[in-house]
């Protein structure tokens, strides 16, 4: 015996179905943001630690420059006293920042 046919479901209307899509657009979007300020927190929090011993690293070179400079006008003050001394160590530090600084200056414009 043959099945009687059922009637085809009633059609929703085109607003429920928009609203449908945007709200299921919005929760989308609301995962993808989710995931993404997960992905960028445990990035940051595994770069801290490196950062902070960047940081210290920097610090210590840092000091590192000012013994060698220190030195440097100490050894001259034997010869041409301190106030001279301080001075030549301040041109030879000064020639040296300043050669650094064109080299980078002129890499910069060659790679633009």
């Amino acid at each position: 015996m043959l099945k009687p046919v059922e009637p085809p479901p009633p059609e929703r209307p085109i607003g429920e179905l928009v609203h449908e899509l945007v709200e299921e657009g919005k929760a989308y979007a609301r995962a993808e943001l989710g995931l993404a300020k997960a992905m960028a927190g445990a990035k940051a929090r595994a770069l801290a630690l490196p950062a902070a011993l960047f940081g210290v690293a920097f610090i210590l070179a840092l000091t590192a420059v000012t013994a060698l400079a220190l030195g440097v006008v100490l050894a001259l003050a034997k010869f041409l006293g301190p106030l001279l001394a301080g001075f030549v160590g301040l041109l030879i530090f000064a020639a040296i920042a300043g050669l650094l600084g064109w080299i980078a200056a002129d890499r910069v414009r060659r790679a633009l």
